[in-house]
């Protein structure tokens, strides 16, 4: 049976968690828009915490959140000669046949994760004083700054666990010595 719960997944979560409430506070304090760069995070932590990732996440959250502008400039524009619903479909058609046919091609902007978005970025823009701007921007370097703490807190957690290992072989292989070399050390309370 395997462990629940790892001293990786607690010192991990820990982390995590204090990292995430410290920018929500900061966030919040800032009269900023946290989804966009929680997003960002879900998406890393799908894709397994890979670096490779990381283009595929910011630009594609980005062209999908750059969508819904361009629906609002092209939406209003096809509106009287299609109507209102037939405009915005066809261009969600266009859109979701564009990360088809180039996704190969393009993948750091046609991919899932530009869908996502975009589907997001939408239901967003319902709310009053919709601001997609602010969002690509909070999407772009927050959403970076996740993925770098995410990293940087996987490489802290390791160190730990490392040293804690290096400490348990040492006792291990030789407690005697660990007690010898403690006694040796001169008092720092002096």
């Amino acid at each position: 049976m395997k462990k629940v719960f790892t001293g990786r997944s607690v010192l991990f979560g820990f982390f995590l968690v204090a990292f995430i409430i410290v920018f929500e506070i900061v966030l919040e304090r800032l009269k900023l828009p946290a989804w966009p760069a929680f997003m960002v995070m879900i998406c890393f932590f799908i894709e397994h915490e890979d670096p490779g990732s990381v283009p595929r996440i910011l630009i594609g959250g980005l062209a999908g959140i750059g969508c819904v502008v361009l629906l609002g400039h092209v939406g209003p524009a096809l509106t009287p000669y299609l109507g209102t619903e037939a405009s915005k479909l066809l261009f969600i058609g266009i859109f979701v046949y564009s990360i088809v046919l180039f996704k190969d091609a393009l993948p750091p902007v046609f991919n899932a994760f530009a869908f996502l978005f975009f589907l997001a970025a939408s239901v967003a823009s319902r709310a009053p004083n919709p601001e997609p701007y602010v969002w690509m921007g909070v999407e772009i370097v927050v959403g970076g700054i996740f993925i770098v703490g995410i990293l940087g807190i996987s490489r802290l957690v390791e160190a730990v666990l490392d040293e804690e290992k290096a400490l348990e072989t040492a006792l291990s292989a030789d407690p005697s010595s660990l007690a010898e070399k403690t006694a040796q050390e001169p008092d720092s309370k002096h």
